[in-house]
């Protein structure tokens, strides 16, 4: 059985001299009755759906069933492509990727819910774009997709991914700390700073909420896939340089729960509150609504 905390995960990857990702993809062979082969074979039809709903985007204007979103990656990795950007093409081509799968999503396309439809673009955009900077293998980016299913079943043993229950923080944020940690242990840190990233992660985006326009998961969620992508980058830099967390992942993970809790139902996915109910949101939802 998986371990129930980030301390113990930690301690068992340490005894046994084995990485997030490894533990994580023995755990998934004993509970699932899978071969070792198999439970890869089914990580990497996930990472090829991934790919496509990242990459798809990029190259062809795709436009939610709404018209809310759209045609967004494909200005983004053009202005990555020209050379010019401020933060590089790197990180901009990462935010292309994150918001193409978004698009991908909100036009009904096929996305793998990594952990939610709502934050789909955020760990393909971080694994496939730093494995991309990094000249990593595919079976290393498969490593690495367990790395982050590792990260992923402690938040929700522990806390939760629903923004219905805590907020963007638990979808958007639980998606970027599972990156986070995911690139840490490709880049060659071990499991302690796999989880401070996490933890890192989940401080810096603590307590935020999810007020979708006219209910539908595409504003704002498409451009927080992006801020989520950006954070889980930086904070993997940020971690292989030395910096620790000085609060424990797994105290990270028990305040994202809490403060989850701790916020009205308006913002948390009911679109009664937020950036749902300014002037604008409003405006847009009556278009919607008139559009369907």
């Amino acid at each position: 059985m998986f371990v129930n905390t980030g301390e113990e995960l930690v301690d068992i990857c340490r005894k046994e001299g084995v990485s997030i990702g490894e533990y994580t993809l023995f755990q998934e062979v004993e509970s699932s009755g899978r071969t070792k082969e198999k439970a890869i074979n089914r990580m990497r039809n996930s990472l090829k759906v991934m790919k496509e709903a990242a990459e798809y985007g990029m190259t062809h204007e795709v436009v939610s069933v709404s018209g809310l979103i759209g045609k967004d990656a494909v200005k983004l990795y053009k202005y990555a492509s020209r050379g010019n950007t401020l933060c590089g093409d790197f990180l901009v081509k990462a935010m292309a990727r994150a918001l193409s799968s978004a698009e991908v999503n909100a036009a009904m396309g096929k996305i793998v819910a990594a952990p939610t439809a709502g934050s789909c673009g955020i760990l393909p955009a971080v694994i496939i774009t730093a494995g991309e900077k990094l000249n990593k293998t595919e079976d290393e980016l498969i490593k690495a997709l367990f790395t982050a299913s590792g990260v992923g079943i402690l938040i929700a043993k522990n806390a939760t991914m629903a923004g219905a229950e805590g907020g963007c923080q638990a979808e958007c944020g639980s998606a970027a700390a599972m990156g986070a940690a995911a690139v840490v242990e490709i880049m060659g840190g071990t499991p302690q700073m796999a989880l401070d990233a996490a933890a890192i992660v989940i401080k810096n985006i603590l307590g935020l909420v999810c007020d979708p326009i006219a209910g539908l998961v595409e504003v704002p969620c498409a451009k927080r896939n992006i801020a989520g992508a950006v954070s889980a980058l930086s904070t993997a830099d940020l971690v292989m340089s030395g910096v620790k967390s000085r609060i424990p992942f797994d105290d990270c993970v028990e305040a994202m729960y809490r403060v989850g809790k701790q916020l009205p139902c308006e913002l948390r996915e009911t679109a009664l509150g937020g950036l749902a109910t300014t002037k604008k949101g409003i405006e847009l939802k009556l278009h919607v609504e008139g559009s369907l």
